[in-house]
């Protein structure tokens, strides 16, 4: 799920944050046999799904712009949302797919926002919370227990992250690296603005973007190749 996410925003980032115009939505007839194609497994259909979406996360947006967020950031967070909806989107259900989109759209959008403002260090379910009778430490992790499938989605998880790491290990210089970690919050790092990037690197957001939609280029070739 990590590489396919990333890989979506790869093959989006022409389109966000470029200041040029989206896709026109599909038509209802366009969008059917998309959506057909997607129930059996199509990427482009997937794809032209998520692009011919992408005014609907614009359109989401606008509210939170005029909250005072940057409107990058917005859609760039708003556009994972949509990435999710198609991805999960299910016909059979008898809910169209704007309105489960716009949902899983602003879900993505508020989740965010709750994860800025919060000012709680969360606890690590590996960090030790009490100890057992013979005086050994015991963890959140131990008396949750370990399913299968999490452990599966786990190692799942690494090989994405290692297959992305060693793209980016190839193609992207330090700087650019460093952009692309912390602008989606990979291998540890916590996802950040472009303004908290630019305050960090010391540079204007302007530049940081450009150097995000160059990296993500260079990554997405190298990442075609591995």
């Amino acid at each position: 799920m990590l590489l396919q996410l990333l890989q979506d925003l790869l093959l989006l980032a022409g389109y966000v944050g470029s200041g040029g115009s989206f896709p026109e939505p599909l038509s209802p007839k366009e969008e059917e046999n998309y959506l057909t194609a997607l129930a059996e497994g199509s990427e482009e259909a997937r794809e032209k799904l998520i692009t011919h979406n992408l005014r609907l996360v614009a359109h989401i947006a606008k509210k939170y712009v005029r909250m005072g967020r940057d409107a990058d950031d917005i859609i760039s967070i708003g556009t994972i949302g949509l990435i999710k909806a198609v991805s999960t989107y299910n016909a059979e259900r008898g809910v169209a797919l704007s309105s489960y989109a716009s949902r899983c759209i602003e879900n993505e959008i508020l989740m965010s926002i709750r994860l800025e403002r919060k000012q709680v260090s969360e606890v690590s379910i590996a960090e030790p919370i009490g100890q057992d009778s013979d005086g050994n430490n015991i963890s959140i992790a131990e008396i949750l227990g370990t399913d299968p499938d999490l452990i599966f989605d786990t190692v799942r998880q690494r090989l994405d992250a290692e297959r992305i790491l060693c793209a980016m290990q190839k193609s992207l210089t330090q700087r650019e690296a460093m952009v692309v970690r912390m602008r989606f919050g990979l291998f540890g790092t916590q996802r950040m603005s472009q303004k908290e990037i630019s305050n960090i690197l010391g540079i204007s957001r302007s530049y940081v973007s450009r150097i995000e939609k160059k990296a993500l280029g260079k990554l997405n070739s190298a990442l075609e190749m591995i």
